[in-house]
């Protein structure tokens, strides 16, 4: 099959699909990803889940930081029942007093932060490394890739786990285990990618003009290789999410005094056999639905801005 010019698309089943006349990439790339229902459907949780973090300290019923408002005569309370500062605990309340709606939602804007910033600074770091090694190649290479396979030969949770037993619990504690724990995977995928574009024509040009190489790294390789990244670094973050729940629940992430979502199905996990189940179930809902929202978002990106995977 002939190349793809400028001004055409592969289509679903793999012949050249033009772009009609005023239409840009962008749009077609709305227009793409709106095929899948499901895709819109994850997408429109996704936009609820960062709605509900975003603005978590107006919309939530009460503080569960504040003291003051937390009272063990309100501890595991039924769902509909009445806490003593008046507030119906439309979900109950955990063993510690604090209403599980507002619980939950700043367990999300906590179980968010993590998964997004350390996907963040991941990002950047194996980007660097991983665009390093396909330019430059040789010992540069060898030496970054070995390292990279060494770590991803471990379980991602049983390196954290030595990183957390290390480091001990927090906030940032936890960031920088998942930093370490994630960068790897960006950096073997970013370099999969350069070592094509490292190869081109224009990357051979840009070096005969003079340009400098950070320039032609992050001006001109980078912004070709960003398609798989961002399919990645969707991935990456769900996964991030997961793997802080899982270490918060094993009492390894974040203190109880910072309510993340795994650590408040922990909390209640002690509970369920005396019949308070909504102390776990319900952030466990919560938790399955934002993991499950952001890989169907991630899952449909990968098909929309890889044609040859669609159907």
């Amino acid at each position: 099959m002939t190349a793809v010019q400028d001004d055409t698309e592969i289509g679903t089943a793999g012949a050249a699909k033009p772009i009609s006349e005023g239409e840009t990439p962008f749009r077609r790339f709305l227009a793409d990803y709106a095929e899948s229902k499901v895709a819109v459907a994850g997408a429109f949780g996704v936009l609820i889940v960062l709605l509900i973090a975003l603005f978590g300290p107006w919309i939530s019923p009460t503080d569960p930081y504040d003291l003051a408002s937390v009272t063990f005569m309100d501890n595991r309370l039924h769902p509909g029942g009445t806490m003593g500062s008046g507030v119906t605990a439309m979900l109950g309340t955990d063993g510690l007093g604090r209403d599980m709606v507002s619980a939950m939602i700043y367990g999300l804007r906590i179980s968010l932060g993590v998964g997004i910033g350390s996907g963040i600074i991941a990002l950047v770091i194996g980007v660097s490394f991983g665009l390093c090694a396909a330019y430059f190649g040789g010992k540069v290479d060898t030496v970054i890739m070995r390292v990279v396979d060494i770590q991803l030969s471990f379980p991602a949770i049983l390196i954290a786990l030595v990183l957390l037993a290390t480091l001990g619990k927090g906030i940032d504690k936890i960031i920088v285990a998942l930093v370490l724990v994630q960068w790897a995977y960006y950096a073997r995928t970013v370099r999969g990618s350069a070592l094509v574009e490292r190869r081109r024509e224009y990357i051979e040009a840009a070096t005969c003009l003079g340009l400098s190489k950070r320039r032609v790294i992050f001006g001109h390789m980078l912004p070709n290789c960003l398609p798989p990244l961002i399919v990645v670094a969707t991935m990456q973050v769900a996964h991030a999410i997961l793997l802080e729940a899982t270490l918060s629940f094993l009492g390894l992430g974040l203190p109880v005094t910072e309510p993340s979502l795994g650590l408040l199905i922990a909390n209640g996990f002690e509970y369920m056999m005396s019949g308070e189940y909504w102390i776990s179930v319900y952030p466990g809902l919560a938790l399955l639905f934002t993991i499950v929202t952001i890989n169907v978002v991630g899952d449909r990106l990968r098909d929309v801005l890889n044609p040859r995977l669609q159907k």
